[in-house]
């Protein structure tokens, strides 16, 4: 399967290099519209080549790396289409902003949400390491509001765009602290994004939380159990080989060719960005839709494969790994997308507008507040994921009705 979705992904790179100029030329929106719905499905196909080969590294160093690894590779993506519809479509500006900004409601409302009804529903409670989301939500406010929010009340541009030197400080400003935020998360402060013992939260000791579920869930006991194993990168064993001492050798080869796989996948999509970015800029002239679908767009399809990941581990009361992906997702968008936006903001000379309109602002901090309050304890019910829908729900009536 694997081989098969490179063959037609590096296929469809060939049939836009080869008649990416006559996309321009396209007269008919229907065939335009044809074209990038082919396009698009073959972009989110080789997206699920990400986040497949991504898991197998997750099975390989551990679910925090492998999910760091498939949460860098889903933002590097979204970063190359961002790029390629600055870079090929005029009068764009907004576009950088539309996606964060989609990213946010989509992950923290939509996905968010389905998961704990989902864990709720099958779980009643489930629970998490309440350090590690603390931590995504300190990093993400700050993250978010800054270049979301504060262009909207500077003196020193009306627009919502930044000067020179601010655009300089704030990108410096979010590469270090999500930088530090990296550092810390795979290094000292490891264990706080990791599923806590038992499965439980902190405020029960161990036996007793075990005691608890037990009693309340005594049918779930197996499907409660988190089933991906922690393998380090070092150790001298693989249970994929039976070798014993061979198999830190065929872990780091198994390691490296996933890792070409994965990097494979990601030139795919990052090469076919440009023709998506002609035909969607068409598209969304021809139908007279809203700008801010072409960011609702990109972040669907960016983030569908994660999702999906992300609503499995839930499913499975993988609760932590499914946070790791949400939050982690949330908060690399913005510490790699408004840098890259700043950055051909500068190089180009083109204009980005990054503040938000009032009501997209209140949207954005309704979701702070709410992700911080279900995210204040140490389990989740299904309450919480109705509320984060029901915001959800009104981002996509918001888009067409604003």
């Amino acid at each position: 399967m694997t081989a098969l979705r490179l063959a037609i992904g590096w296929l469809a790179v060939l049939a836009v290099k080869t008649l990416g100029p006559a996309f321009g030329l396209t007269p008919s929106p229907l065939v335009s519209a044809l074209c990038l719905a082919l396009l698009l499905a073959v972009i989110v196909w080789t997206a699920f080549g990400v986040v497949h080969e991504a898991e197998a590294l997750a099975e390989l160093l551990g679910d925090l790396l492998g999910t760091l690894v498939l949460t860098l590779s889903v933002v590097i993506i979204e970063v190359a289409l961002v790029a390629a519809v600055m870079l090929g479509a005029e009068g764009a500006p907004t576009l950088g902003r539309d996606t964060m900004f989609a990213v946010q409601m989509i992950v923290l409302n939509g996905v968010v949400g389905l998961k704990l009804l989902i864990g709720g529903f099958r779980y009643r409670e489930q629970t998490y390491n309440l350090q590690g989301a603390t931590a995504y939500l300190t990093v993400l406010i700050p993250l978010t509001v800054f270049p979301l929010v504060l262009p909207n009340f500077t003196r020193s541009t009306a627009d919502g765009t930044m000067t020179v030197t601010q655009a300089a400080a704030f990108s410096l400003m979010t590469i270090v602290l999500y930088g530090v935020f990296l550092i810390l998360q795979t290094g000292r402060h490891r264990d706080h994004f990791q599923q806590p013992a038992g499965g439980q939260g902190q405020d029960l000791p161990p036996s007793a939380a075990a005691a608890a579920i037990e009693a309340d869930h005594p049918s779930h006991d197996a499907a409660a159990t988190p089933r991906r194993p922690h393998l380090p990168l070092d150790s001298g064993s693989d249970s994929g080989n039976g070798n014993g001492g061979g198999g830190g050798g065929g872990r780091r080869s198994r390691i490296v060719v996933h890792c070409v796989r994965l990097l494979a996948s990601i030139l795919v999509i990052v090469l076919l960005a440009k023709g998506m970015a002609q035909l969607l800029d068409q598209v969304i002239v021809a139908l007279d839709a809203p700008a801010a679908l072409g960011g609702v767009l990109i972040a669907a399809i960016v983030f569908t494969p994660e999702a999906i990941t992300a609503l499995r581990a839930a499913n499975n009361n993988e609760l932590q790994r499914a946070i790791n992906l949400c939050l982690g997702a949330a908060t690399s968008t913005v510490g790699l997308t408004v840098p890259a936006v700043l950055g051909i903001g500068l190089l180009t000379g083109q204009p980005a507008i990054l503040g938000l309109p009032p009501t997209e602002m209140v949207l954005l901090a309704v979701t702070l507040l709410m992700s911080a309050l279900t995210f204040s304890g140490s389990r989740t019910t299904m309450l919480g994921g109705a509320t984060h829908l029901v915001v959800f729900f009104a981002y996509l009536v918001l888009i067409f009705s604003p």
